[in-house]
């Protein structure tokens, strides 16, 4: 049995060799001389590896430098991977939020453009604020968590976010680009992004980032309920459990995030 899985297991191990060469390759890319190179493999059998992988999605060649990236699977692996990496570790978390204040409270990451929702929570107070459901994908921007993600990113970034992003934010009467520039601001001032019925009417959100050692968003929390709910009175309160849980949620997903560097 062993024997007739050694094979096998050198297989994938090869191509876990190649998947990290091309992951350190970055974009770039790795020529085949410089895989073979790290990889220890010969030509042949890199070459044969490589057209598997870009066969199957994850990695492609490109025309001009002839120098081989990762493809849209291992994109796709490395998101579902993420998502998964936070949606644990947050359920936790958000379970002692709904409990402690009745809402609905929600846990994002970035997918390239968008804000994704991997976690969900729903507090004990009749009234359900299910706006978002897990899976569900914004522009990043849109919404109180979506929000806490993009306003910590780089400006440079930011920018380039909202501009690749324009045609999906007219989708969205109250985030154009033009608006969202003062509340980026308002968000990093206060510390926490705040959504005043601009996508339900009468239902109001708050989103506070998951920041690494960096300060680099890892992730966001966000807590929705009626406007009502969501007074003065409450509001620092409020921010204060979602910024205490995001710190902790900080501490259990930095380790995950340095080791995935």
């Amino acid at each position: 049995m062993a024997e007739n899985q050694e094979p096998t297991v050198k297989i994938v191990e090869r191509v876990v060799a190649v998947l990290s060469a091309l992951s350190d390759g970055g974009a770039q890319g790795t020529s085949l001389a410089d895989l073979c190179d790290i990889t220890g493999l010969r030509k042949a059998t890199a070459h044969r590896l490589l057209a598997a992988l870009t066969g199957s999605g994850f990695a492609f060649q490109d025309i001009d430098s002839r120098r081989y990236r990762l493809g849209f699977q291992a994109a796709s692996l490395g998101l579902t991977a993420a998502a998964q990496c936070v949606a644990g570790p947050a359920m936790p978390v958000l379970g002692r939020l709904a409990a402690t204040t009745g809402d609905t409270v929600f846990a994002s990451i970035r997918e390239g453009l968008a804000a994704i929702c991997v976690a969900r929570a729903v507090g004990g107070f009749p009234i359900r604020t299910l706006t978002l459901d897990v899976g569900d994908r914004r522009p990043l921007g849109v919404g109180a968590g979506s929000l806490a993600l993009l306003a910590f990113f780089p400006d440079s970034e930011i920018e380039m976010i909202v501009n690749r992003n324009e045609r999906w934010l007219q989708d969205f009467q109250r985030f154009a680009p033009e608006e969202m520039s003062a509340l980026i601001t308002r968000t990093r001032r206060d510390g926490f992004a705040l959504n005043e019925g601009r996508i339900v009417p009468g239902m109001n959100a708050i989103g506070v980032p998951v920041l690494d050692a960096t300060g680099r968003p890892l992730a966001s929390l966000s807590l929705a309920a009626i406007r009502d709910r969501m007074g003065p009175e409450r509001l620092p309160e409020l921010v204060q459990n979602l910024q205490a849980e995001a710190r902790v949620l900080a501490e259990v997903l930095t380790p995950r995030a340095l080791a995935a560097q």
